[in-house]
């Protein structure tokens, strides 16, 4: 209690002034520029807090068109597959014909050949035949006519068996 009766007015009109003159000075100095960042970061958060919000909305619609990219390079490289298991069948479905046209081909030459060997073997059997019946038929004819009287009896049925007109 000491301290209240201690108490002087004049201690305390000089300490008022003093908190006066502090809060002037402080409001004139200190919370202006307080206030003045205070708001500045706060526009500086909501701002981030829209290019945050942007930022998701411009992800949401760079993964929607990256979704779509791929689902048009995947239709792309179907249709390029088919395209190129269409055009191998074709060149399999091509060689093929061409194969067997080239094998008809080399049956029918084959044929040709083997006939026209056959024919050759043919004739070269015949001409053999040809030449050894002769042989065959000159040594008869030499051991039968050997001697005079078979000759002229040989002469003598042939003129008798053939028609003289």
């Amino acid at each position: 209690m000491e301290l209240i009766n201690q108490f002087s007015s004049g201690l305390f009109i000089i300490q008022s002034v003093i908190f006066l003159i502090l809060l002037f000075v402080l409001g004139k100095f200190a919370w202006k520029p307080i206030l003045k960042s205070i708001d500045e970061r706060e526009t500086s958060i909501i701002d981030a807090m829209n290019q945050a919000k942007l930022a998701r909305q411009e992800m949401a619609h760079l993964k929607e068109d990256n979704e779509r990219i791929i689902r048009e390079a995947r239709a792309e490289r179907d249709l390029i597959l088919k395209e190129a298991r269409d055009m191998k069948d074709k060149i399999i479905s091509q060689a093929k014909d061409s194969a067997k046209i080239e094998g008809e081909k080399m049956i029918e030459a084959a044929r040709q050949s083997i006939q026209a060997e056959k024919n050759a073997a043919m004739a070269d059997i015949k001409t053999q035949i040809g030449v050894l019946s002769v042989s065959i038929a000159e040594r008869i004819l030499r051991e039968k006519l050997s001697t005079d009287s078979a000759q002229n009896a040989l002469v003598e049925n042939i003129l008798n068996n053939s028609n003289l007109n």
